[in-house]
């Protein structure tokens, strides 16, 4: 209880930076609009310039809530995989839920290409990565029924990824260039092409998610001292795994299926928010992975975009080249992992 009055201060930072993000992310781009003026924009103040009105709302701020929704995803479902298998390597991914999604939009854009049906578009891309990931994600809970081992169920997610990624790979071997070039695309992630229809069904699946983690808090916290403690305590370890699994299977499978595969942040953040906070109770580390993996997409998001310019980098190359060094530099100035 003593900590509370400081985890209170820590929060309040992160919203306060978390906004201020947000508005910087927001404010610039490829055609530049006055801090103020976004701001008037955005409070309901009609623009004399149409451009800069369109521009806000039918782009900028859909990316912005889109990097808000993934990042805080990514991080919190990266949290469940590490806590469920007590291993800080594990990442959002670690079930084959992303490989799944990538196989979903392979079959679409390079199968479809060797059997002539080109025509598709963003919603019916989405639609094949949710139907990968869900299929992948239902099989992992099949087995997960049968599997006592929460290990042997990490390895076996691991080789449903191994599968899933060579069937790609022979879809990329007899795929026409166009459509190989195009899966490469959708590959590198973005957070810019989603509607206000598909933010919406992502954001529910964001809140289906966070609420499943958040009602797993107990069992979460016993996981951490091992399988045999929490079932000490009268925790149902199967029905906490299925949860557990479906919170993560919401959370990274829309996200993939919407934005495309964006690594780094589930495996990083949580590791990031335990140095910040000093705990690995879950009421603090939930909402505090929401914080920082929204604020460090945000962050990633403005520098892709090259504020100026026209040219838009890979998410996914931003995640990694500016946020592996900042876990690298807590790591080794902590010299102590706390897990």
């Amino acid at each position: 209880m003593s900590n509370l009055p400081t985890y209170r201060i820590r929060f309040t930072i992160l919203l306060l930076v978390l906004l201020l993000c947000a508005c910087i992310n927001i404010c610039l781009g490829s055609v530049n609009i006055a801090f103020i003026d976004s701001l008037k924009i955005l409070f309901g103040t009609v623009s004399e310039n149409s451009s800069n009105y369109y521009i806000i709302w039918e782009y900028r701020l859909p990316k912005a809530l889109t990097a808000i929704m993934v990042g805080g995803g990514l991080s919190l479902s990266g949290l469940l995989m590490q806590t469920l298998f007590r291993n800080p390597l594990a990442g959002p991914y670690v079930l084959g839920i992303s490989s799944g999604a990538s196989l979903g939009a392979a079959l679409l854009i390079m199968g479809a290409s060797l059997i002539t049906l080109s025509a598709f578009n963003d919603i019916t891309l989405a639609l094949a990565s949710s139907l990968g990931s869900f299929l992948v994600l239902s099989l992992v809970l099949v087995v997960a029924a049968k599997v006592k081992d929460t290990m042997a169920l990490l390895i076996i997610g691991l080789m449903f990824g191994s599968i899933t990624a060579a069937i790609v790979s022979v879809l990329s071997y007899f795929t026409k260039a166009e459509k190989l070039q195009q899966y490469i695309f959708w590959s590198f992630g973005s957070l810019g092409d989603l509607s206000w229809g598909q933010l919406l069904i992502v954001a529910l699946c964001t809140l289906l998610g966070i609420l499943l983690s958040v009602l797993s808090i107990k069992p979460l916290n016993a996981f951490l001292l091992g399988e045999n403690y929490a079932k000490s305590l009268g925790i149902g370890l199967q029905k906490s795994r299925y949860t557990i699994i479906i919170a993560t299977g919401l959370l990274a499978g829309s996200i993939t299926a919407f934005a495309g595969p964006i690594a780094f942040v589930g495996l990083a953040v949580p590791h990031v928010t335990r140095q910040l906070f000093h705990t690995a109770d879950h009421k603090i580390q939930i909402p505090a992975v929401l914080c920082c993996g929204a604020i460090l997409m945000l962050l990633c998001d403005t520098i892709a975009q090259i504020p100026g310019s026209v040219s838009v980098l890979p998410i996914n190359a931003i995640t990694s080249i500016f946020g592996a060094p900042i876990v690298i530099w807590l790591l080794v100035r902590k010299r102590k992992m706390i897990f």
